[in-house]
């Protein structure tokens, strides 16, 4: 998913944009209102993490101008405030979904992942299989024939954007900007480094290799 995280204490968003990356999600972050709205407004996201105390605008004036503006971004309100009127006042300006600090982030990961399946149905596949290689994106397994396969977070973001479209030609353009959440060249051969191990984790000692590149053109997963 591609998160944005609005939020003004930086020990705390720094450790969020590390745990969500951790989990396989593009997080941007913003750490005022101002530019929270308009980063919301300017780009599309998955999710929106709000925090509902923020310098330059507070955080349900965003949402609220974002409900106004037709913008239906499922949004999880974050706040200190944690009485039943607080929440009801929260939910009622736009947000989807209220969370009070402090918080675990299991919890809040459940939150943002439940928000997203109930926002696109079409995307709410939790799981992938291609001749027998699987990946489970709420286990984080993968398994080629029954065989456990260990993959580092972004080999795993890599592998999950490849079976999503498997069968089809993906190029190096969409891996940069839907894996990398790049979107300039980078002019590095990140991209093959991690091919290339990807490529050894899933397909060696494999007779039928899953993961084609399909010269001039980009990369693909198929049987």
């Amino acid at each position: 998913m591609k998160i944005l995280l609005i939020e003004d204490d930086r020990e705390a968003a720094s450790y969020l944009i590390q745990a969500l990356d951790e989990a396989g999600h593009v997080t941007h972050h913003a750490a005022d209102g101002e530019t929270g709205y308009a980063m919301a407004s300017g780009m599309d996201y998955d999710v929106l993490i709000v925090d509902r105390m923020l310098p330059r605008r507070d955080g349900l004036s965003i949402v609220e101008s974002l409900r106004a503006e037709d913008d239906k971004t499922p949004v999880l309100i974050l706040s200190a405030l944690g009485e039943v009127d607080d929440r009801v006042t929260g939910l009622r300006a736009g947000g989807d979904d209220y969370l009070t600090k402090p918080y675990a982030f299991t919890e809040l990961l459940a939150r943002v992942e439940v928000l997203a399946r109930r926002s696109s149905p079409s995307e709410a596949a939790t799981s992938y299989e291609v001749a027998g290689l699987s990946l489970d994106r709420l286990s984080r397994k993968v398994e080629r024939e029954g065989e456990t396969i260990l993959l580092q977070p972004r080999e795993f973001r890599l592998l999950e954007y490849l079976m999503k479209n498997a069968g089809k030609v993906v190029t190096r353009t969409m891996l940069l900007e839907n894996v990398w959440d790049y979107h300039f060249d980078p002019q590095t051969n990140v991209i093959d480094v991690h091919m290339s191990r990807l490529r050894s984790k899933i397909d060696k000692g494999y007779a039928n290799p899953l993961l084609q590149t399909v010269r001039g053109a980009g990369y693909m997963i198929r049987e």
